[in-house]
């Protein structure tokens, strides 16, 4: 099964993957990743989602938290944690290749209340574990109907609904169900969460995040640094350090543009929390990633 997996996603990345190695399918929120080669560090602010590797490997850091893993594992995220990650082990013979689904809380929850109650796991915010069969063979269902376009359309919310039943019922589970309990400590904390992606470049009130979540300040902060291991603060610091970095790199926004536009009022300020997160000031930072990219190219 996992050959079958592996050769229906070479063909549609091969086929549809653009520039930057990522094949999108007409399923919302699934798509197909494909690197030939090692990548550099990539920094980003993830949502829920569930990662099949299904040649080459990863590595993902979340805070002091390092994951490698590979062919035949799961990367689970449950909630929108800063990560970096970076493909160790890919060639032009043997490329990454791994199907990528974000993970719809409204699916979840509508599964949750039909299998009914079982335990639920919330304060582990990225895992590692082997993909379970049964969901391996849903995602290649999926993926065999990618070439039959009006099929896909009848049958495929039914075949995502089905792999997120085989995500709830794997070694994720625990987990995954979190998303969909309205009341969870999970569920909560998102709500602040989206305020926060959405108001990044603004300052935002931690007693207005801590209502929005439904909670007091001490219970807010407490459950906040367990879910995404950073406190409101440093959250909110990295969206906007990711976003000054995606603006620079990928748009050619001067570095005080970009400190200015993420809501910063001190460029100097800006330079020295980006070079805490970065490794580098931004311009060198912005420099050597764009030659590395012209390297791959």
């Amino acid at each position: 099964m996992t050959d079958q997996l592996l050769d229906y996603a070479r063909r549609y990345a091969d086929a549809f993957a653009d520039r930057g190695g990522v094949a999108a399918t007409p399923l919302d929120g699934l798509i197909i990743l494909r690197e030939t080669a090692p990548s550099m560090l990539q920094y980003a602010v993830s949502k829920p989602l569930v990662a099949l590797v299904l040649q080459g490997s990863k590595r993902v850091t979340m805070g002091s938290s390092t994951f490698d893993f590979g062919a035949g594992d799961s990367l689970l995220i449950t909630t929108d944690v800063p990560t970096v990650s970076q493909i160790t082990a890919a060639s032009q013979i043997l490329p990454y290749y791994s199907l990528v689904l974000e993970l719809s809380p409204e699916i979840i929850s509508d599964l949750v209340g039909e299998i009914g109650p079982a335990p639920i796991e919330q304060e582990r915010p990225v895992r590692v574990d082997p993909t379970e069969d049964e969901v391996a063979g849903a995602a290649l269902r999926i993926l065999r109907l990618l070439d039959q376009p009006a099929a896909l359309a009848v049958l495929g919310r039914q075949l995502v609904r089905e792999l997120h039943y085989w995500l709830l019922r794997s070694s994720h589970g625990g987990a995954i169900r979190a998303l969909g309990v309205a009341d969870s400590h999970a569920r909560r904390i998102a709500r602040a969460v989206a305020i926060l992606r959405e108001r990044y470049s603004e300052t935002v009130r931690i007693e207005a995040l801590a209502s929005a979540a439904g909670m007091s300040l001490s219970a807010f902060h407490t459950h906040f640094r367990a879910i995404t291991s950073l406190t409101p603060l440093q959250f909110q610091k990295q969206l906007r350090l990711i976003e000054a970095r995606r603006r620079m790199l990928a748009l050619g926004e001067a570095v005080s543009n970009a400190a200015y536009g993420v809501g910063y009022e001190s460029v100097p300020q800006f330079t020295r929390e980006y070079g805490r997160l970065f490794g580098q000031p931004p311009a060198r930072d912005i420099r050597d990633a764009r030659g590395r990219l012209n390297i791959a190219a």
